[in-house]
């Protein structure tokens, strides 16, 4: 990784300032041809590519532009993610999981995943991935420093070889050493893709492959939180406080082959269009918890943190997942009436372990868990004047029980003013590690046959020059959930099992979020709050009631407007609640009563500085760590990170 850093610092600059930049801008027409901005053997006749020619598609084909300005909406994505982390309470290491906060962050999808949610904040999906097409070579570097020992670097680079063909290639990777034991972080991410039209576009293509891999030493937290929070002194270096795995560790990787097509039927582009559409993805995925020591040590006294297991020692826990989906539909495009989209679809899944497993009870835990589906479907979109709307429909004709409903409109009031609403009604089928698990531990070993989870969203958001704001309903039925099955005498012992369950009875979400941001000459001002409310008979899902972020700073020119730079303070807060811990066994977060996390004010300082493509981060985390009690989790059991320094680039070249 630090090669590949190196021969970017090395190489691209000079790759760049060999060149001279002397062309006019005036002359911004880059349709015809893809002139370098900066070529010298056609200064006379290259051509200036304006930053509207620099799109990034999404694969429902909305469109952005790249951005180079500096903004605080650009520093909040200042992080291993690239997104703002608004909602999500990250453990004390760079790429460890994160604690929820803001449960409409959720996504859901009809169709069985894997399940390990908690180890796929790092995993991009296929909806993230993103299409270029760019008028010259469009480089992004990415860095940041991290915890200890280690980097993140996220390095990208798309072109077009002509104006219909595009490929980018793009690699993230991060190595953080954490300040606690056994907690090393390794992740990477290697994605390469293509988008093709052809001149008419009559055929039109989007294409990508992945392969991932998360690796976390795994340390199931700190056993003795009283010394953490004593102010001794001798524990402000954690590598002294006790943790409950000295070896543990997870490991989560997948490959994905996706792409994404459609042919017009009639060769001219008319009033009326016949499309041919085909969408495929094949994903494997391979989960694997290993602990070579089974019994953990508190305060001398050897424990079995989860229970009993059928080895004495080197615990190797492994999952395999394969899926295979094809969608293939007829659409029809009319310029008054707007498209409409017929489909069938094709989903196959295997998840598998290498063993049966047949308890003292005689209950049999199968190998694997088949799953074919089949289901119908039909899409309309439409756009006109100010409104803009896509409405879904799919149900399954085999003999699974699924079904979406999915109704998203759009009105634009005039350039700043927008109104979002979106209805969503899902009968989802349960995650496979829900149904089937299988571990070395003995009292992880399961086979279930869950109902079907039904959720209904409704959601409205405004955007506007005074205040945006979001409300999301939701209301959740037959909801699954893992929670805590120790008994006393377990809990005494610090022994934690933890297996899955579902709620019969229904759960009313609902979340309120504002956002404004106030501007005083060179001083701003910017608020984000979140308030959420859930009406239900049991403390299942648990939430904290307000989420706040605040940042007031200053910004200026500097250096004859060669230099434009932004320095504040960031003041984020959540209330108390009984935050859901996390269980390295089975890479889930789990429903918990017992302690509560929250409460604390959390202190960022920063100063970001932008000289002309190249943006600077330089941030002090969790400032008031220096001087205020240690009484910040962001999971029972597990501390966020303590004060540090940390700094970033974010560098782009238009070759």
């Amino acid at each position: 990784m630090r090669i590949l850093f190196f021969l970017y610092l090395l190489i691209v600059p000079v790759l760049m300032f060999s060149q001279e930049k002397t062309t006019s801008k005036n002359n911004l027409d880059m349709n015809t041809k893809y002139s370098s901005i900066n070529d010298t053997l056609k200064k006379k006749k290259a051509k200036v590519a304006t930053i509207d020619q620099y799109r990034i598609i999404t694969l429902e084909h909305d469109t952005i532009y790249a951005d180079t300005s500096l903004t605080l909406k650009s520093a909040y994505k200042q992080n291993h993610r690239r997104k703002d982390n608004f909602g999500l309470m990250p453990f004390s290491n760079i790429g460890q999981t994160y604690n929820t906060l803001q449960y409409s962050l959720t996504d859901y999808s009809p169709y069985p995943e894997i399940g390990f949610k908690g180890k796929h904040f790092d995993y991009i999906e296929a909806s993230e991935i993103r299409y270029y097409s760019v008028a010259t070579p469009f480089t992004e570097l990415f860095f940041n420093t991290t915890i200890n020992k280690g980097q993140n670097l996220d390095s990208f680079i798309t072109l077009n070889t002509s104006k219909n063909l595009n490929f980018f290639v793009a690699y993230r990777g991060l190595r953080s050493e954490g300040d606690y034991i056994n907690q090393l972080v390794s992740t990477g991410n290697f994605r390469i893709g293509t988008s093709y039209s052809t001149t008419n576009r009559r055929y039109v293509l989007n294409a990508h492959f992945t392969f991932q891999d998360i690796s976390n030493e795994e340390n199931g937290g700190i056993t003795t939180p009283n010394d953490f929070e004593s102010g001794d002194p001798d524990f402000k270096n954690r590598q002294r406080l006790q943790v409950y795995l000295t070896d543990a560790k997870s490991f989560l990787k997948g490959n994905r082959l996706f792409f994404d097509h459609a042919f017009r039927v009639n060769s001219k582009e008319g009033n009326n269009n016949l499309y041919v559409t085909h969408q495929f993805n094949y994903e494997n995925k391979f989960f694997e918890y290993t602990q070579p020591t089974v019994l953990s040590t508190v305060d001398n006294t050897f424990v079995q943190r989860f229970g009993e297991s059928y080895v004495t020692n080197g615990i190797n826990d492994q999952t395999r997942f394969e899926k295979l989906y094809n969608k293939a539909g007829l659409a029809y495009e009319n310029i008054l009436l707007g498209k409409f989209s017929f489909f069938l679809d094709d989903y196959r899944s295997n998840y598998k372990y290498g063993r049966i497993i047949i308890d003292e009870s005689g209950r049999v835990i199968p190998d694997n868990l088949f799953l074919q589906i089949n289901n119908f479907g039909g899409q309309y979109e439409y756009q006109k004047n100010k409104w803009n709307g896509r409405f879904l429909y799919t149900r399954s004709i085999t003999n699974q029980s699924l079904s979406d409903l999915d109704a998203k409109l759009r009105y634009n009031w005039n350039e700043k003013i927008q109104f979002d609403f979106r209805y969503r009604n899902i009968n989802k089928l349960p995650n496979n590690n829900y149904n089937l698990y299988q571990s070395s531990y003995v009292e992880y070993n399961w086979s279930n046959n869950f109902k079907n989870e039904k959720i209904n969203q409704l959601s409205a958001n405004v955007y506007t020059p005074w205040l945006n704001a979001e409300v999301q309903y939701s209301i959740l039925k037959d909801h699954l959930y893992f929670e805590d099955v120790s008994t006393d005498a377990q809990i005494a012992a610090q022994t934690q099992i933890i297996n899955p369950a579902q709620y019969g009875n229904v759960i009313n979400y609902l979340s309120v979020k504002a956002s404004k941001e106030f501007k005083f000459g060179p001083f701003g001002l910017d608020n984000t709050l979140l308030y959420q409310k859930v009406d239900q008979s049991d403390m299942i899902l648990n939430v904290p009631d307000f989420v706040t972020r605040n940042t007031f700073y200053y910004s200026g020119f500097f250096f004859k407007k060669a230099l434009y730079m932004q320095s504040g303070i960031v003041f984020n807060y959540f209330t108390k609640y009984y935050g859901n811990d996390y269980n390295p066994v089975i890479g889930e977060f789990f429903v918990q009563n017992k302690k509560e996390i929250g409460g604390y004010p959390l202190f960022d300082v920063f100063v970001n500085a932008r000289i002309r493509q190249t943006r600077f981060y330089l941030k002090a985390e969790h400032l008031n760590a220096l001087f205020s009690k240690s009484d910040y989790y962001a999971a029972p059991n597990n501390p966020y990170r303590d004060f540090t320094i940390r700094f970033g680039l974010v560098w782009n070249f238009f070759q």
